[in-house]
């Protein structure tokens, strides 16, 4: 039912505006805050580089946002430093400069910016400027997380699950998913719903309480989380079975990306269960399922190919589909390819 935590590495954008300014009011105010910028206000500086980075209020423009970054950074202002040190990192309206990237980070980092310690641990991790050393990317997550950011917590509690660059430990790893979910990371809510799921040390096997971050993190647009509460209500697993609560928690799934919800719904919809049955509609998202890669959508795509149910029936079609689901390493793919392509019962 549960998918394993998978690390989580972005870096990010320091969103600073000037003080006493709302991002709205600064995206409504490009004339403000370009006098302020040149009046020598590093904060207005930074803010006006993020208009221009995405074009709100002013013309699109990456090497004017990276030269006012630079403005604010000089200036004292540690997100312009920050989002300086992302500019380099992606090659952003100035030359591609990893060096530079790490360089900036730091000096934000150093100066109390959270993003800027989050940025250098995940440059840590994916060894930006070839300095890869997950030792170093635990310390500035745990810098990060320390400051508040949630992305930070969320990255140390998955080094503390997996044993990367910290000693493997259940009792850190669920302490930092939950500074993560507190702080509003829908991810650290889901892994602490898969420990509860699962039984961890620190984290006991508790259903209730995993249905009730999956709900929390589902609420909060995570399609996996969506999936394993449907799972848990389609069961009754930490709580009562309910399957029109299944059917939604599947769509939800789904369309928020998760190709397990897909396939679930379309089972759904060829039952019955939860929803009113529709043959047409369960290919259609078994078709959804399988055609980005979910070896059990192909299956069931296959099953109806084979008997005709929603789509014309069409034994080469079906062959076609269990043949990607063995291709995906499906077992059940391949003995159902077998089985169709020698006629065996």
């Amino acid at each position: 039912m549960t998918v394993r935590p998978l690390f989580h590495a972005v870096i990010v954008f320091a969103a600073v505006v000037s003080a006493g300014m709302r991002p709205s009011e600064a995206a409504d105010q490009p004339q403000h805050l370009k006098a302020m910028c040149e009046k020598g206000t590093a904060p207005a500086c930074n803010s006006l580089g993020l208009l221009s980075m995405k074009g709100e209020g002013v013309k699109q423009d990456d090497a004017r946002a990276a030269a006012l970054f630079k403005k604010a950074c000089d200036g004292g202002d540690v997100g312009g430093c920050s989002n300086l040190g992302v500019m380099y990192a992606e090659g952003s309206g100035v030359p591609q400069d990893e060096a530079q990237a790490i360089a900036f980070s730091r000096i934000a980092c150093d100066g109390g910016s959270t993003k800027g310690c989050y940025n250098l641990g995940v440059m840590y991790a994916e060894g930006t400027g070839g300095q890869q050393d997950d030792v170093q990317a635990a310390d500035f997550y745990r810098q990060a997380c320390d400051g508040g950011n949630a992305k930070g917590c969320y990255n140390l509690g998955v080094m503390y699950a997996e044993g990367i660059g910290v000693s493997q430990d259940d009792v850190q790893a669920a302490a930092f998913s939950r500074k993560a979910c507190d702080g509003g990371s829908m991810k650290g809510c889901y892994n602490l719903g898969v420990m509860y799921a699962e039984g961890v040390v620190g984290t006991p096997q508790d259903d209730v309480q995993a249905a009730s971050f999956y709900r929390k993190a589902c609420d909060g647009g995570n399609a996996r989380s969506c999936y394993n509460l449907g799972v848990m209500y389609a069961e009754g697993s930490g709580v009562q079975t309910d399957n029109f609560q299944a059917a939604d928690l599947y769509r939800k799934a789904c369309d928020g990306g998760s190709l397990r919800g897909c396939s679930n719904l379309g089972v759904m919809y060829a039952q019955g269960t939860g929803i009113k049955q529709d043959d047409i509609r369960a290919a259609t998202l078994y078709r959804k399922a399988c055609d980005a890669g979910e070896a059990k959508g192909c299956i069931h795509l296959g099953m109806v190919y084979q008997v005709g149910r929603g789509v014309k029936q069409d034994n080469a079609e079906a062959l076609k589909y269990y043949g990607k689901a063995c291709d995906l390493r499906e077992p059940k793919g391949c003995a159902h390819y077998a089985k169709l392509k020698t006629g065996r019962r």
